[in-house]
């Protein structure tokens, strides 16, 4: 029976071995995990820090760039559309020094007509119309159409 004892006395003190070997391990790892996890955590904040502080330096003169960028954008579709308005101008002033658009415009434009021919100019009905009360304006003393720009002005106001 002394034998029995001694090997259970024996096994029981080896697994308490075994256990508090392992709990030192375990204790050791947790301790090493907490101190990796300190040292990371002020690595992490130390490192956001820098970032906002770039991120920081950086926005206004970014800003200032990209709108620089679009006035420059801007601006060189400006120059399109001036350097298409001079081509444009170009081909009207090449158009004006030939005489036979010179003459087509004339006679469009001023109502000339060739020795010869007969001119005709159609009135719009609208416009007679509004001719005509233009007329009964002209028929009345010239102090009266004055008063009634007057009132007019004056109901204009309010």
């Amino acid at each position: 029976m002394a034998v029995k004892d001694r090997d259970r006395f024996s096994t029981a003190t080896r697994i308490r071995l075994l256990g508090e070997q392992t709990a030192a391990r375990v204790y050791r790892s947790q301790t090493k995990r907490q101190a990796r996890r300190s040292r990371l955590t002020g690595r992490a904040a130390l490192l956001a820090l820098v970032v906002c502080s770039m991120v920081v330096a950086l926005a206004y003169p970014i800003r200032q760039y990209v709108s620089q960028r679009a006035e420059i954008a801007d601006l060189q579709r400006q120059k399109q559309e001036a350097a298409e308005r001079v081509e444009q101008l170009r081909d009207t002033k090449a158009r004006w020094q030939d005489d036979a658009y010179a003459e087509q415009q004339i006679r469009k434009r001023l109502h000339y007509v060739m020795p010869g021919e007969t001119g005709y100019v159609v009135i719009d009905p609208d416009a007679a119309k509004q001719s005509r009360t233009d007329l009964g304006a002209a028929d009345r003393p010239w102090y009266t159409n004055i008063w009634d720009g007057v009132d007019k002005a004056d109901a204009a106001d309010h």
